[in-house]
């Protein structure tokens, strides 16, 4: 089982890239100094042992890799890293609080457990667009190694576009989505004018803003390097 490292306030679900610092649980005696005699030593001065510390049974073990906390990303983990295409990231909305955002029945949802594709490659396409590519969880099994594509989708009848996962094409602007900053770890995510937000009644849409505000944004957290997609 892998681990899945979602951002802040939620959960922490089974996917890739957790890091632990361990100690070995042993205390360190001090070190043990060796005077330079002058003149001859005697064998007196031989024969006395030099103090040493005795390790305390109650103290914790040294860390040396302090363990990343959870939704402030790493120096690797910094705009360049998360949008360069060479890290693998779940995405999490700044104002949810127990789910993350995951490609699952071909939709873009959020859910609070494992399931769907919950681990993305945004990846430059030109033009500060991106492919948000979307993978299942590291388990050697191909098809989830095969990424699917976030594409934009007007239903037509009305109701507000959404989001749902197709084969890749960075020759379609409905896959060509565009994700800027809003500052303390948070980006806008959107296709042309059509911003991602959530709908208490719809869940996860798109939508054009007009006059209204942005209510969503989300966090990119960093789960590791990409993965080699399937076939290469």
């Amino acid at each position: 089982m892998t681990k899945l490292k979602w951002a802040t306030g939620v959960a922490v679900l089974a996917c890739s890239g957790a890091l632990m610092a361990c100690g070995d649980g042993s205390g360190t005696p001090a070190a043990t100094g060796s005077a330079t005699p002058s003149g001859s030593a005697t064998p007196s001065d031989a024969a006395t042992p030099t103090a040493t510390t005795a390790p305390d049974p109650t103290a914790p073990p040294a860390s040396t890799s302090p363990t990343r906390p959870a939704g402030k990303p790493s120096a690797t983990a910094g705009a360049g890293g998360v949008l360069s295409g060479k890290r693998e990231v779940t995405i999490v909305r700044v104002q949810a609080t127990e789910s993350g955002v995951a490609l699952d029945g071909g939709a873009l949802v959020e859910v609070d457990d494992d399931s769907g594709r919950q681990l993305f490659v945004p990846t430059p396409a030109g033009d500060g667009k991106y492919l948000i590519k979307a993978y299942g969880r590291r388990d050697g099994h191909p098809a989830n190694d095969d990424p699917a594509c976030w594409q934009a989708v007007n239903p037509g009848d009305g109701t507000p576009l959404t989001v749902e996962g197709t084969a890749c094409d960075p020759g379609k602007r409905t896959q060509l989505f565009s994700i800027v900053s809003k500052g303390k770890g948070a980006y806008a995510i959107s296709n042309d004018s059509a911003f991602l937000q959530f709908s208490p009644s719809r869940g996860l849409i798109l939508e054009e803003l007009g006059d209204a505000p942005l209510r969503s944004t989300f966090k990119l957290v960093d789960n590791g390097p990409a993965r080699t997609p399937a076939g290469g």
